[in-house]
């Protein structure tokens, strides 16, 4: 008997390779093996990464489980490439384990059709309530590490649980960088699970101080691939060239001098990705539709949580047992759905399957705030006065959907590259930042655009006459004049 547990064990501890069309053949550690294998990490295969992309674009199907996967491969890969070259910074493999479980669990928190949830369904319908997708993946994960019993799997592979949990859910949603700077200039330190040391480890999941992490390279590349546009930005030539400098007494991931184009080609693949993709007027037009039938089911669905105790869409996110349970599937349950309660919710996706979709009357640039874009908008069509100049049918506020997108390298009007630090050939222990003028000539002066879009519940049979170019210039003159 004891052999045959022993025998079990030896193979349960070995590592497990997965065949990933992205990066090829991946190996992962036996403790990485046990949380795939859980309920609450096995939902994320339910779960699409782009959400209503996948209604404009066929190849779009992927989901965070296999984007998650490839995370912690990416990270354990730069902390491995880290740790051989640069003994001096004392990566174990605790640290290792760590920042690789951050990777994997990162996205836990993700609920139906990933951002529509948490940007758009959620702020909807609890207005002013703070939750991100971030903070539901660190109880996610706590409640992963409980429900399977993994405390005892993480002493076995060396980790020590109390601290070790801390550390993984700081990773995943490290404090903002002007907190951190904050700290610095108080001599102290934000975060509890590694030292200042070892600040650097805090860059490679979540980098909020210039947005360059493992999370980005792994979705670009894997959008890129399933969309089926070409993706120029090599992360793995990044990582050879991935050093950590001391950077006004901070340990910090930097890179070589040469790889800045690299650097600019992975961004501009982020404001490309935003363009074409992510902020599609008809994605974002699915998305509205979906949120619109997420609400109107809101309070009719009964989901059952920790204790038998039952919540809605939109307090599931209180309770990680209900919580679990909400996946992409909620479309199909509300749609195969014959009850009455759900009968408007269910029309609107009805709609969706029909392709009878929001219209998107236009777009136009805007340097506005979207709350003072609604408020003029809304004044125009309660005033009773809507100019058949622009559309014949006379719509009512409640028919009309108002958004404002940004297409930008990740930190608003900023360019990143300004928070980068570079180190060169003839020494490798020192970095500072680069002057603009030794990249290129060609680099762009702007980092962000802005655009409004308007939109209209109707279908586009109810629609006399479409929106032209110069109906948009009025548009734009009417909303947006002194």
């Amino acid at each position: 008997h004891n052999y045959y547990l022993e025998l079990f064990g030896f193979f349960g501890q070995s590592y497990h390779v997965f065949n990933d069309p992205i990066h090829g053949n991946i190996e992962l550690h036996p403790i990485l093996v046990k949380i795939i294998d859980t309920p609450q990490f096995q939902r994320l295969r339910n779960i699409k990464q782009l959400g209503g992309v996948y209604y404009v674009y066929p190849g779009a199907s992927h989901n965070r489980f296999e984007h998650s996967i490839g995370v912690a491969y990416l990270a354990g890969e730069l902390l491995q490439t880290l740790k051989e070259k640069q003994r001096k910074l004392r990566i174990d493999e605790r640290d290792v384990l760590c920042v690789q479980i951050a990777g994997l669990c990162h996205d836990l928190g993700h609920g139906p059709f990933s951002h529509m949830f948490d940007l758009m369904f959620i702020p909807k319908a609890r207005p002013g309530y703070d939750w991100s997708h971030e903070k539901a993946s660190q109880n996610m994960f706590d409640h992963l590490v409980e429900e399977n019993g993994l405390i005892g799997v993480m002493e076995h592979h060396g980790l020590v649980p109390e601290e070790d949990r801390l550390f993984i859910k700081e990773l995943i949603d490290p404090p903002k960088e002007e907190v951190k700077i904050r700290h610095q200039n108080s001599l102290t330190w934000p975060h509890h699970g590694r030292p200042r040391e070892k600040a650097f480890l805090y860059e490679v999941v979540s980098n909020t101080r210039n947005k360059i992490d493992v999370d980005k390279w792994e979705y670009f590349a894997r959008d890129c691939h399933h969309l089926g546009m070409k993706n120029n930005f090599d992360c793995h030539r990044l990582i050879k060239f991935a050093r950590v400098c001391e950077v006004d007494g901070m340990m910090q991931l930097c890179y070589r001098d040469k790889e800045v184009f690299n650097l600019y080609n992975m961004f501009y693949t982020r404001f490309s990705l935003h363009k074409r993709a992510y902020q599609h007027k008809v994605a974002n037009s699915v998305e509205w539709m979906i949120r619109d039938a997420f609400l109107e089911a809101d309070q009719h669905m009964e989901i059952k949580g920790h204790d038998g105790k039952t919540f809605t869409l939109s307090t599931a996110i209180d309770d990680m047992v209900a919580y679990t349970k909400l996946t992409d599937a909620i479309f199909d349950q509300i749609l195969n759905s014959s009850s009455e309660e759900l009968q408007r919710a269910r029309e609107i996706l009805e709609r969706i399957m029909r392709r009878e979709l929001y219209v998107c009357l236009g777009d136009f640039s805007s340097q506005q705030p979207q709350a003072i874009i609604e408020a003029q908008w809304n004044k125009h069509l309660r005033g009773g006065n809507p100019d058949d100049y622009v559309v014949e049918v006379s719509f009512n506020a409640d028919r009309i959907l108002t958004e404002l997108v940004k297409y930008n390298y990740g930190m608003g009007a900023e360019d990143p590259i300004k928070h980068v630090r570079f180190y060169n050939k003839q020494n490798t222990d020192e970095a500072g930042p680069i002057n603009r003028a030794q990249v290129s000539l060609l680099l762009p002066e702007h980092f962000e655009e802005k655009k409004c879009r308007i939109y209209t519940k109707r279908t586009i049979s109810f629609i006399m006459y479409t929106v032209h170019s110069h109906n948009l210039q009025y548009l734009s003159f009417l909303f947006f004049r002194k």
